[in-house]
Order: C-alpha cells, then sequence, then structure tokens
C-alpha cells in the first residue's frame, strides 16, 4: 500500500470536485464524496491506472522519446541509446510509487491542464493531458 498519493492535488471526482487525500494508518487515500458518503479510495489503486496509461503512451511512442531523452542528454551514441531505450523497457512502477512525485511537477502538471477524474469505486474515468502543439519538434 501506498505511504503517498503520486497525483494529490491532481484528482478529481465525476462532478469534477477536487478530492482530497487523507491517511488510514499510514496508508494515502484519496477521499470521494460520494452525496455525503465519504469514499476512501487507496491511492496506489488509482496512481496504478494512471502510470499504466503512461506506460502505454511511452510504449506508444518509444522511438521519439529515445531521440528526445537522447537530446536532452546531448548524445546520441549506440551504448546511450541502448541504455535509454532499456531503461524504458524495464521501468519500475513500485519504485516511482515508494519514491513518488516531486510537489513542484505537481504543481506544473496541473498549471498545465493535466487532471484524472475518476469515479466513486476509484476507477478513471478521464485523463485530461495537455497536448503538444501540431508543430512541435519542427
Amino acid at each position: 500500500m501506498a505511504r503517498q498519493a503520486l497525483f494529490a492535488g491532481l484528482v478529481y471526482d465525476e462532478r469534477e470536485i477536487p478530492v482530497e487525500v487523507t491517511f488510514v494508518g499510514d496508508e494515502a487515500h484519496y477521499v470521494v464524496d460520494d452525496h455525503g458518503f465519504l469514499r476512501h479510495i487507496d491511492a496506489e489503486t488509482v496512481d496504478r491506472q494512471v502510470l499504466a496509461v503512461f506506460i502505454q503512451q511511452l510504449e506508444d511512442n518509444k522511438e521519439l522519446a529515445v531521440e528526445q531523452a537522447l537530446k536532452f542528454m546531448g548524445k546520441d551514441d549506440l551504448f546511450t541509446k541502448a541504455a535509454v531505450d532499456a531503461s524504458m523497457r524495464n521501468i519500475d512502477l513500485d519504485a516511482i510509487i515508494t519514491q513518488g512525485i516531486p510537489e513542484q511537477a505537481r504543481n506544473m502538471m496541473g498549471m498545465l491542464g493535466f487532471r484524472i477524474i475518476i469515479n466513486h469505486h476509484g476507477e478513471v474515468i478521464k485523463l485530461d493531458q495537455p497536448v503538444a502543439p501540431e508543430d512541435y519538434g519542427e
């Protein structure tokens, strides 16, 4: 179970009301107000759903992601490309959940329009993500 909510401040209910984060013991939960009944949803359950979407998007755009990572690092040799490619294949979700996402990164995501909409069962029903302009990278 998660000791923190990765996407605190970015999760909303179906009525698009921000959900709070609370702890039951030392485990993080998103709290959805279901018409006066406060449903406590394990944060890790929601967070893993969102991370699965990110990983699928990364997989779908792997070549571009590797290219951009190499450009960011200022390298384009074969060994660095192989290392970046391998690290993208071996993403450790447990490590991400344990380490968390820095508050500054969450704030930036929120400013860019990133939002997670969940229902009262904790299922992600919508993911609003910023979209790059059509001419990005040209």
